[in-house]
């Protein structure tokens, strides 16, 4: 709906601050126009009883022309290039790889040089871990931010990360980078004003004077690190207040029910988007509203902002999408997509971390079933948005999904859980894994799982044995887990180490600013002499690096890969095998996964139901071509293993 005085206003703005509106400035003016009415509708239903509401509005629209005027001719041009193929971050030739820098090669000026090495591999998009400056020892692996523009020296500097984009950018590659919405470390300078008693910064946290508040929260806020950090307060005693802490106690939740917040925050977003980052990561968004007798998690005022934010970086920089770090259940993550109007407008990505977790789950017990009864609820995810999909990544493994998927499946969820949780923690006899819980709350004995892909896949234990056959095993487990990541749709994400074979890194325990955080041991340091052994045929690096390769390059080279809502489950004939169809044109890929110790025996049958009238099928991954047999034949899959048969032309 046209809004005259607000197009009014923009107009005088933009006037004031010297844009073209006829010229270079015409494509962001016409953008601005376009979404006014929903900035202004969504800042409104947020701040409309805030006494500085409007004059904050306008600092808002000051912040998207500067962040416009500071994009520069090749980031502009990045974005023209994007929006002609549409929801670019859909293709199946996007091929991701999370790391953490020092970890992974040192500093950012190291990078360059390791560049070639991911390509190889057949990686054209990086997740950098944070980055930017937070204080050693109360750090929580980057996201205690002090500062949100200063990259920590531990890494470099921000001309570092300039010179990296600017590489990557030519190699074609695409960049993300996090930003923390929910909280800064409480030695950044807002902080640092706050405990001197600045009531305009302490507006910017949520403090309290006494436990009256503080209490009426804690009752109904569950607490997110019972064991390390119980509670969401923390008493500071500079400022002789208590403040809000739902994770760490050096890290001070903003409090955004000051819009001063959100227009700050706004502003270091598209500082990031100026650095030439593709997807911002938006980590723990659903904690960014905070309400009394709520669990101040996923309200509906976190999504106005996300929503809001969407919209402003649409304007200023349409070429950067956004990944909500959204870790909550099915029917919740599908909300940071956008619902209503704003369906699909939202969050362009979000981690499909109920699949990960799934993924788990079926190589612990062999058992589809419960997978199974979650995609329906997954298969909702709207057209234009996108997942990222993952075996693995740099935080702990969650069980998050129903009870009502266990129960479906058949199961005792409570046993379940359990059985799942000694199963990794390899206290099962049945276990192969080397892993270990994670957060454990000693109240409901609810836990999650910290391990690297090869530990909790059996390689520790294989290696440690001399077991080739264990070995053999735990290889083809880790492929099986990563070629069901990177074909099922969205983004595949790899965590650095996991292509080249690396079992936990137990030197986190020597570090004290680490050792209380177990989710450190699938954080390595890399070895660059065993990473060399990926190019020794026979090693077990050398196995799992080309087969990690082949998975991407095959992705790369069949378009029905692309996350275009695409995807379709096939009826369960066997408990062991998961297994879905890839449909573009007439092309269909059939993507089959067994999960069992045992070879899976699939009926022709299953093929022939989906109605598509397939007679002959080529097998990407074995390299055969396979001829669909009567109904009492089957196909037969080995252990651990998976098919990618493609009918049509091949």
């Amino acid at each position: 709906m046209y809004h005259y005085t607000l197009h009014q206003r923009i107009t005088r703005i933009c006037e004031q601050q010297g844009l073209l509106l006829n010229g270079d400035d015409l494509g962001f003016y016409t953008r601005l126009c376009a979404n006014a009415t929903a900035i202004d509708s969504l800042y409104r239903s947020l701040y409309n009883h805030h006494l500085a509401s409007d004059a904050l509005f306008e600092r808002l629209l000051l912040t998207l022309i500067q962040g416009h005027q500071q994009r520069n001719r090749e980031l502009r041009k990045r974005d023209t290039e994007k929006a002609a193929k549409g929801q670019w971050f859909l293709s199946n030739e996007i091929c991701g790889m999370s790391l953490y820098v020092d970890r992974f090669c040192g500093k950012l000026n190291d990078l360059p040089t390791r560049l070639p090495y991911l390509e190889s591999l057949g990686v054209n998009f990086l997740h950098i871990m944070p980055i930017f400056e937070s204080p050693a020892g109360e750090s929580d692996g980057g996201y205690a931010v002090s500062d949100f523009r200063k990259v920590d020296t531990r890494f470099g500097t921000i001309d570092d990360l300039r010179a990296v984009q600017k590489l990557m950018q030519e190699k074609e590659m695409y960049l993300m980078l996090d930003i923390v919405l929910n909280h800064t470390s409480h030695h950044h300078e807002w902080a640092v004003k706050a405990k001197k008693g600045d009531p305009v910064y302490q507006d910017y946290f949520y403090m309290y004077d006494d436990r009256t508040l503080p209490d009426q929260f804690d009752a109904t806020m569950p607490e997110i690190f019972p064991e390390s950090a119980p509670g969401s307060f923390t008493w500071n005693k500079e400022a002789g207040k208590w403040v809000m802490t739902v994770f760490h106690n050096y890290q001070w939740d903003l409090n955004y029910t000051n819009p001063a917040v959100l227009v700050d925050m706004l502003d270091n977003i598209l500082f990031y988007a100026n650095l030439g980052v593709d997807i911002l990561r938006i980590d723990a968004p659903a904690f960014i509203w905070k309400q009394l007798g709520t669990t101040c998690q996923n309200l509906p005022e976190a999504h106005t902002i996300l929503r809001l934010i969407r919209q402003c970086v649409e304007v200023a920089a349409p070429g950067m999408a956004l990944l909500g770090e959204a870790i909550v259940a099915p029917k919740e993550i599908m909300k940071y997509f956008g619902t209503d109007l704003y369906t699909a407008k939202e969050c362009d990505v979000a981690y499909n971390a109920t699949q990960m977790a799934l993924q788990w789950d079926a190589l612990a017990t062999g058992d589809t079933r419960v997978m199974l009864a979650a995609q329906q609820d997954l298969l909702q995810k709207p057209f234009g948005c996108t997942w990222i999909s993952y075996t693995r990544c740099h935080d702990d493994i969650g069980l998050g999904y129903d009870d009502s998927m266990i129960t479906a499946a058949g199961f005792n969820a409570y046993e379940h859980r359990k059985f799942l949780k000694e199963y990794y923690s390899g206290t099962h006899p049945a276990s192969t894994a080397s892993g270990a819980l994670f957060s454990v709350n000693p109240k409901t004995q609810d836990a999650r799982i910290s391990g690297s892909l090869a530990s909790l896949c059996g390689l520790e234990r294989a290696i440690a044995a001399n077991d080739e056959q264990a070995i053999n095993i735990a290889i083809r487990k880790i492929l099986l887990m990563q070629a069901q990541s990177i074909f099922l749709g969205g983004i595949p994400m790899l965590f650095y180490g996991d292509e080249a074979a690396y079992t936990n890194d137990y030197s986190y325990l020597n570090d004290e600013g680490k050792s209380y955080d177990n989710r450190w041991m699938h954080r390595p340091v890399i070895d660059w002499q065993k990473n060399e052994k990926t190019k020794e045929a026979g090693t077990i690096e050398h196995r799992i690096f080309s087969g990690t390769q082949r998975l991407l390059k095959l992705r790369k080279q069949l378009p029905v890969v692309g996350d275009y809502k695409n995807i379709r489950w096939i009826t369960p004939h066997n408990i062991h095998v998961a297994g879905f169809i890839r449909s573009m044109d007439e092309s269909h890929l059939y993507c089959l996964f067994n999960f069992s110790n045992k070879a899976a025996y699939l009926t022709w049958y299953a093929f022939k139901e989906q109605g598509y009238g397939i007679s002959n099928l080529y097998d990407h991954w074995n390299e055969q071509r396979l001829t669909v047999g009567s109904d009492h034949e089957y196909l037969i899959i080995e252990p651990y293993s998976f098919c990618l048969l493609e009918s049509g032309s091949y």
